[in-house]
Formats: C-alpha cells, structure tokens, sequence
C-alpha cells in the first residue's frame, strides 16, 4: 500500500516550502498546491492524502470556500483537514472548525504541535 501523504494547499510559496522540509525531514511525504481550486484537482487526480495543511488567506478561493468544496464531496467528506493560519483572533479557531476543518494550528508553527496532529491521522 502506497504511504499517505500531506497535501498543503498555501498560496505563499515560502509557507510551502518550509512546511515541505520540516515534513520531508521526518519522512512524510507531501505534495502541494497554490491554490484551492489546485488543491480540489490534486484530490481529483486521486493522490494518496492522508491529510490537508489548509491555509485561510488565500486570493480567489479562500481555505473556508475550498473546505466547503472538499466536505461537499462524499469522497472527501471524511478527509482530515487541519487549518493552518495566521488568523489567530479570538473566534478564529471555532471560524475553521465550523467550516469543516478538524483542526487549527496559527502560524507561526509549532513544528511538534503540527507533527502531533498529523499523525492522528496518518502514520508517519
């Protein structure tokens, strides 16, 4: 069976690559999109996600509209999403969850914290 793997689905591209190289590091795999409508084709294409790093601020599609587009799908519907934000205000967190993230982490990282919530959902 093919590993599970991290899609980050960031609109800045230095977000994505430290998030790739503290992930590589430890052996995860992981593979990225700029933007939501990229990450929805990714899934499409029917990579092995394990899990979604999902940023908020993004131009265009923002993370809330591309979760409500992944959790419209019934084969996405169960896909664990983790918020990965600078939003960090007070009701920022339950904003995420309400839009059908299954967790939050603000930015700047916590790389143990990040690490912890991956492997709930996939073996690392």
């Amino acid at each position: 069976m093919e590993q599970k793997q991290v899609l980050i689905i960031d609109d800045d591209a230095r977000n994505i690559f430290a998030l790739k190289a503290v992930l590589r590091s430890r052996g995860i795999a992981c593979i990225s999109a700029t933007t939501g409508e990229e990450g929805l084709q990714l899934l499409a294409a029917d990579h092995q996600v394990g899990v979604v790093l999902m940023d908020i601020m993004m131009p265009d599609m923002d993370g809330y509209e591309t979760i409500a587009a992944l959790r419209s799908s019934d084969r996405n519907r169960a896909l664990p999403i983790i918020a990965v934000t600078a939003k960090a205000m007070v009701g920022d967190r339950e904003k995420c969850l309400e839009a059908g993230a299954d967790n939050y982490i603000s930015k700047p990282i916590d790389v143990d914290v990040l690490l912890t919530q991956i492997q709930r959902y996939i073996s690392v």
